[in-house]
């Protein structure tokens, strides 16, 4: 499904990534790991394509095809989807309207006709029954005084009627308690298939005590340093990231 050749990017002129290498199938959970400063939301942020990094070489393929030159909303529409550590307020716009607009511009850029009225809200009213979404939420402004576990739900309840191939999950533990951390993880692990894949991308062992990997990379100054299986993420969780660091020196 994704795959990654040696890529190198840069923001600012500033080389962050230095030589990914990755590859994802349907069906897989990856966890992407390491210290602060060694690339995991520049890493998110290219795949997703983002404009204000440059990919200095590499290439990046979804499904076979090559997407370096491809924009975010291409990307977004060829199923990449991407939850953001701090997601946007938008005020006056529904979560129900949003997701309308949204979910209308990908059939739009599939060359299909609106989804009929009918039909988007049975598929509203599917998706918000599944991740447990009251309805009184749907009607309010898109983040608009959420607090961080509704801001996240809400991520994962677009996730959920977007149905994309592959979702990156940017840090999405950050700032949640137990309970938000385990609602959101929960939706995660509903909407899991054999035709998707899940990229997490954080710094704690924690959130993949729910979210269960298949394997574990660590990303340290720009580069995939050691991969493993989910026990790679307890050993981290023990030894630090020092350990990692001092394997590399």
């Amino acid at each position: 499904m994704l795959k990654i050749n040696n890529l190198h990017a840069s923001v600012e002129n500033k080389a962050i990534l230095k030589g990914i290498n990755l590859e994802v199938n349907p069906g897989e959970v990856h966890a992407i790991m390491g210290p602060n400063g060694s690339g995991k939301s520049t890493l998110a942020s290219v795949i997703a394509g983002r404009e204000d990094y440059e990919v200095e070489a590499g290439e990046i393929y979804l499904d076979n095809e090559n997407i370096n030159d491809l924009s975010a909303e291409e990307r977004a529409h060829k199923g990449i989807f991407m939850s953001f550590q701090y997601p946007v307020e938008i005020p006056g716009v529904s979560v129900t309207n949003f997701m309308k607009a949204a979910i209308n511009e990908t059939r739009k850029a599939k060359g299909l006709e609106d989804m009929p009225a009918n039909e988007m809200l049975k598929l509203i009213r599917e998706k918000s029954e599944l991740l447990e979404i009251d309805r009184k939420f749907l009607s309010r402004s898109l983040n608009e005084g959420f607090s961080g576990g509704e801001k996240k739900r809400n991520e994962i309840f677009q996730m959920a009627m977007l149905e994309p191939k592959l979702a990156i999950l940017d840090e999405t533990d950050s700032g949640l308690d137990i309970d938000a951390l385990r609602i959101v993880a929960n939706g995660v692990n509903k909407l899991k298939s054999d035709a998707n894949a899940v990229i997490v991308i954080t710094h704690y062992q924690r959130l993949l005590d729910y979210i269960v990997p298949d394997f574990v990379h660590v990303l340290y100054d720009g580069r995939i340093v050691k991969s493993g299986p989910k026990e790679l993420a307890h050993e981290l969780e023990k030894k630090g990231y020092d350990w990692i660091k001092e394997a590399v020196v």
